[in-house]
């Protein structure tokens, strides 16, 4: 028994149609958020794996690859040794070039993570302090889950200053007082409140980094994040818990 051919037809009409909004919203995805696209495909934009993970521009030479492999094998050990190992496994890519880092959707900052599951590091930031700051991120946001929400910017931001050991804002850990800018005050808790504030004065990286390195110092060091975000993850808010 045969369909009948104008249901055939419809059925056409129907999967062509499917096939245009699909490639119509894929399109779309490209043109407005290159970034994600890139950390998707990252071939796709011309990057070639330097190791598992970890992506960059073709034919480099010799030493800039090992430098690579360096930076993320210190970065991934900085947050491997606070976070006491790492359940986040995301994907790296590195441009040593500011065309490469346009093209895959960054702009004028020196590293971006993409929620949990990737970051970006443009030419001013492959080091292993960058690398880390971002990674941290990527892990905060893998272990939160669909709580990653309830901490303010300040705290993921303050926090991985913390993780990265950057030394621009934060004293070292040998120094009696870890802060370098101890000023009181509310801090931004949006990403985009964040974004501001970090655009008009980037001290605000070592005011937020204060707060969250004398909570920690606080509350029995490390464990507490660990502590925080098993809390947070079984419900309990962030405010009750940190306050602000």
């Amino acid at each position: 028994m045969s369909a009948r051919p104008g249901r055939w037809r419809r059925w056409r009409l129907v999967v062509a149609g499917v096939v245009v909004l699909t490639v119509t919203a894929t399109v779309a995805l490209v043109l407005a958020y290159p970034s994600v696209a890139a950390t998707t495909c990252p071939r796709c934009y011309g990057l070639t794996p330097v190791r598992d993970g970890l992506y960059a521009e073709p034919d480099l030479p010799d030493a800039d690859r090992q430098r690579l492999i360096e930076v993320y094998r210190d970065a991934s050990q900085r947050v491997d040794d606070f976070y006491q190992g790492r359940e986040s496994d995301p994907t790296v890519l590195a441009c040593l070039t500011s065309r490469c880092y346009r093209r895959i959707g960054g702009g004028g900052e020196r590293g971006i993570a993409i929620r949990d599951r990737a970051l970006m590091l443009s030419p001013r930031g492959i080091s292993a302090v960058i690398a880390a700051h971002e990674l941290s991120h990527v892990e905060l946001h893998a272990r939160l889950g669909s709580r990653r929400d309830e901490v303010p910017q300040w705290f993921d931001e303050g926090l991985a200053v913390l993780v990265s050991d950057d030394r621009r804002y934060l004293a070292p850990p040998t120094a009696p007082d870890r802060c370098r800018d101890a000023a009181s005050g509310p801090l931004p808790e949006t990403l985009d409140a964040w974004l501001r504030a970090a655009g008009a004065d980037e001290q605000v990286y070592a005011r937020a980094a204060c707060r969250v390195h004398r909570w920690v110092a606080a509350h029995g060091g490390r464990a507490a994040v660990l502590d925080l975000v098993d809390r947070l993850r079984r419900g309990e808010r962030f405010d009750a818990l940190v306050g602000d």
